[in-house]
């Protein structure tokens, strides 16, 4: 079938050294060398070598898959995907551990630094690092990687990926597809940081994993310094008249690190997410302990030329800060983690985020993931392994620790209200087990254990998805959220990745069509929900992808499909 290569509105503004912006945004130091830019590569069969003999150009950290990699080409579960890059570095970077950085690659890779091999990892959408100390050299550097990726035909965490891509899963892609940059650190460094804000006692906890014997730390508000405390590995600090965070107030406050020879830079903000009852007992979402109704979009994070790689930081603040004016509040990131900067623009801009685990698990059941939930079927999920596609105690096991992974990365974001483990029961397993265990790791954030249906009574709420039947508000003493409804769909011509086969869930020739669907549907079933119990909505969605044509703006960015002012009068009274 062809499609149509888009280039997004952000194409131009790449250039040759693309996201260039430092990447953790939670953890600062001056140290940073970014290695982004046009390497080489090679695509081989899986038992094959490279050699001397690569295919072409690659510019990292985009997929080859994608328009903005150049290179326009699949690597199948069959291939090997190579990568070579020469890189300088000046002899006044080298500290006394030298850490290269690879914010994703897709899925299972080697590096050789200089002819050595400095390390493995499997896993597609996390950072991972590895001390080089030993292996770089001042001056001229060879890097290379070797890829593998099973795609859909393994049992790892995939997301939205699949070899034939159609209606809601898309083009599988390979290899790099985040920032890859290098740090210079002393021996004491800080490794990590979990930043506990409490507003309850009004004081907000720093530890830090450091090899250091105290550590110091200073709050500020702006310039000016606010508080700071000292202590062995954890502090806390005390705060007198401090503001609180909310998607209507993003108030951050700046922290400066030290320990022993390291210095970082981080930030926090003082909220509170809880489950609890309004003046009339109905459970609802609690921010800052006051009842506060999340108004969302789902956002799947792909982009027409990038795919799962934004191409420029400006393009990840255009999505937020579309939202933003829209009078949406919250972002329900799918299946999908997303570069750290992301976040942080969330946390200064003020969205909240729920947060879903990437899915794994074999082949799904489309009697499971579609036509039992539909007819009312839902099934247990400690029993029924391969009714949910999880079989392979391999697979468990690499979910949980995929798990662990997104739980430790994410923790200190401020925005980050929600947790979603598993969503319309793919690869879903063992989900009240699930639930406990990202509570005993955070106990800061609610839980939406099984989004959509599968529901095993576990979690903080009841969660639906609701596209075609009636939606009211179930009796239970459980939060109610509807996580996923709408989809409302209008193909707009010049800007589809596909003519034909296009997918939606109600389907409209024009925008005055569209705007009437949109207005009748949130004031006909959203608004009058809201007092009978209905404490959150999630529309689909922020954009199109490939075929699905359900988003508020194309695939390419460059049609809003309703004026912003439109969709924020209908928001105003979509509130407690």
């Amino acid at each position: 079938m062809s499609v149509n290569f888009l280039k997004s509105r952000f194409y131009d503004e790449v250039g040759e050294k693309p996201l260039v912006e430092y990447p953790r945004p939670q953890l600062v130091r001056d140290s940073y060398l970014n290695l982004n830019g046009k390497w080489e590569y090679a695509i081989r069969p899986i038992d094959g070598n490279v050699g001397d003999s690569y295919d072409g150009e690659i510019l990292v950290p985009f997929s080859p898959e994608c328009l903005l990699s150049g290179v326009m080409r699949k690597v199948t579960p069959k291939d090997k995907l190579f990568y070579k890059t020469v890189f300088k570095i000046p002899g006044e970077f080298i500290n006394e551990i030298t850490l290269l950085h690879f914010t994703a690659v897709d899925y299972a890779c080697t590096v050789i630094l200089n002819g050595q091999i400095v390390g493995s990892h499997t896993g597609g959408f996390f950072p991972f690092s590895f001390d080089v100390s030993s292996f770089i050299e001042s001056g001229e550097n060879e890097l290379l990687v070797e890829v593998t990726d099973p795609s859909d035909t393994g049992i790892q965490a995939k997301g939205k990926q699949k070899n034939d891509p159609n209606t809601i899963w898309y083009t599988p892609q390979s290899g790099i597809w985040g920032t890859v940059w290098m740090e210079s650190v002393t021996d004491d460094y800080i490794k990590s940081l979990k930043i506990v804000p409490n507003i309850d006692k009004n004081l907000v906890t720093i530890s830090a994993s450091t090899e250091a014997a105290s550590i110091d730390v200073e709050i500020f508000d702006g310039e000016k310094l606010f508080a700071k405390g000292f202590g062995k590995d954890k502090v806390e600090i005390v705060l007198d008249h401090y503001e609180l965070w909310s998607p209507e107030h993003p108030k951050l406050y700046k922290l400066k690190i030290k320990a022993g020879k390291d210095v970082v830079e981080s930030y926090f903000g003082m909220r509170k997410f809880d489950v609890g009852p309004d003046e009339n007992g109905i459970q609802r979402l609690l921010l800052n302990n006051k009842p506060y109704f999340h108004n969302g979009v789902l956002d799947q994070g792909y982009w027409s030329d990038g795919m799962l790689t934004p191409p420029t930081d400006s393009a990840m603040i255009y999505d937020i800060e579309m939202l933003k004016s829209m009078g949406f509040n919250m972002i329900r990131k799918h299946i999908k983690i997303e570069p750290l900067r992301w976040y942080y623009h969330c946390d200064r801009l003020g969205m909240l985020v729920w947060q879903d685990m990437v899915n794994g698990g074999g082949k799904y059941n489309l009697c499971c993931i579609a036509i039992m939930p539909f007819i009312g079927f839902e099934s247990d999920d400690t029993t029924n392994r391969k009714f949910f596609a999880r079989e392979s105690e391999e697979g468990r096991i690499e979910y949980e620790r995929d798990l662990v992974c997104t739980v430790e990365l994410l923790i200190n974001q401020v925005g980050l209200c929600m947790w979603v483990p598993f969503n319309e029961g793919w690869g879903q397993f063992d989900s009240k087990r699930i639930t406990k265990k990202i509570y005993d790791m955070d106990s800061t954030r609610t839980i939406d254990s099984t989004s959509g249906w599968h529901d095993q009574g576990g979690g903080d709420f009841v969660s639906k998805h609701i596209y075609f039947t009636p939606i009211y508000v179930p009796k239970d003493e459980r939060c109610y959220l509807l996580s996923e409804f709408g989809g409302y769909s209008m193909p707009v011509k010049g800007h589809t990745y596909k003519d034909a086969t296009l997918f939606g869930y109600h389907m409209y020739c024009d925008e005055k069509c569209l705007k009437k669907a949109y207005k009748k549907l949130y004031e006909r079933k959203i608004i009058p929900n809201i007092p009978k119990g209905l404490s959150a909505a999630v529309y689909t969605q922020l954009s199109d992808i490939e075929g699905e044509v359900n988003g508020f703006i194309t695939y390419d960015r460059m049609v809003e499909k309703m004026e912003r002012s439109f969709v924020r009068k209908i928001n105003e009274k979509v509130k407690l």
